[in-house]
């Protein structure tokens, strides 16, 4: 009895481990007007899960572990005259998945853009774009314990895998603010081209990719020298970028030339496909080979081949449109 148990436990061990390694990432995407959320299974681009609750969510990020979405809203309630702006008067949505509805909500001064996490999953910075300041909110207390001036219209935020400084664009100062997190102050500022908004590192940290969208380029801006080394040439209006899985390409769309731009980042050379209406947002989803673009104008997801740039599939949404992507391995 005692050997067949045995044996038992080591296929059921041998199963758990086989499903793991096959286990597919998650695509957690904000679909704004829509006030929801959707889960995708990337392995399938299908939709498996809704999450409500939400108003006007545009800006997401997960905990590390998976366990928490927090959602940012670009909805607020007007001050009245004579209020403070530090007043609060939107929210932060946080959200379990396993449990599938808003856990918390957190209150912010003015409406959130774009969100990042630390690496730790403690610490989330909002980018307050009227305000011109971003906000930290530490998730131990589920209050915001920091709000930090950067620069004009502040709009992106990336921070390094070891947690120790975050970036952010500064779409109406031409700027990007590097933070220290340790003590949350500003340290430097860093050239970013004409109107900076999403940004992405380079597989080594050491340059950050900016996207320009009133001068229709991308930007390559170094850490070490904090200026501007390298501009491309994409098309009219654009917006999401991000790095290949292998670090050597950069993908952004362009929403009013209807495509998207593959440039090697060692060479310059482009590749483009036509996508239409409005490609929008844009990531890698790491590990699959494939780049989720959605569209501005209309309520779908194109999945994309890395290597060839061939369309893959199509996600439709149920309503909305999709903003900032979050990936849980």
């Amino acid at each position: 009895m005692k050997k067949i148990t045995s044996i038992v436990l080591v296929i059921s061990l041998s199963l758990f481990f086989i499903r793991l390694s096959f286990a597919s990432p998650t695509v957690y995407i904000p679909l704004g007007s829509a006030n929801q959320i959707i889960a995708v299974d990337a392995a399938t681009s299908k939709i498996t899960a809704t999450y409500t609750g939400v108003e006007n969510p545009h800006g997401l990020v997960a905990t590390p572990d998976g366990e928490y979405l927090i959602a940012g809203s670009l909805k607020e309630t007007p001050l009245k005259p004579g209020q403070a702006k530090d007043k609060p008067n939107s929210l932060l949505y946080l959200i379990h998945p396993e449990h599938g509805h808003v856990m918390q909500t957190i209150p912010v001064a003015g409406w959130t853009h774009h969100q990042a996490i630390t690496p730790d999953g403690r610490y989330v910075i909002s980018t307050h774009a009227t305000r011109g300041y971003v906000s930290v909110v530490d998730l131990q207390s589920s209050q915001v314990i920091k709000v930090i001036k950067t620069g004009n219209s502040p709009n992106y935020t990336l921070v390094t895998k070891n947690g120790q400084v975050a970036y952010v664009s500064n779409s109406a100062s031409s700027s990007i603010s590097e933070i220290d997190i340790k003590n949350w102050q500003v340290i430097r500022t860093l050239d970013a081209g004409p109107s900076p908004e999403h940004m992405a590192f380079s597989k080594d940290e050491k340059v950050i990719y900016v996207a320009n969208p009133r001068a229709g380029k991308a930007s390559a801006v170094s850490v070490e020298s904090g200026k501007v080394i390298e501009q491309f040439d994409i098309g009219k209006s654009v917006h999401g970028l991000d790095i290949s899985d292998d670090g050597k390409t950069l993908f952004i769309s362009s929403k009013k030339d209807d495509k998207l731009v593959a440039v090697n980042i060692s060479t310059g050379a482009k590749r483009e496909i036509k996508l239409s209406p409005a490609p929008y947002h844009l990531n890698t989803i790491y590990g699959t080979g494939k780049v989720y673009v959605s569209s501005r104008k209309k309520a779908l997801i194109w999945v994309i081949d890395q290597q060839t740039l061939n369309v893959l599939d199509t996600i439709e949404l149920p309503a909305g449109e999709a903003h900032q992507m979050t990936i849980v391995e």
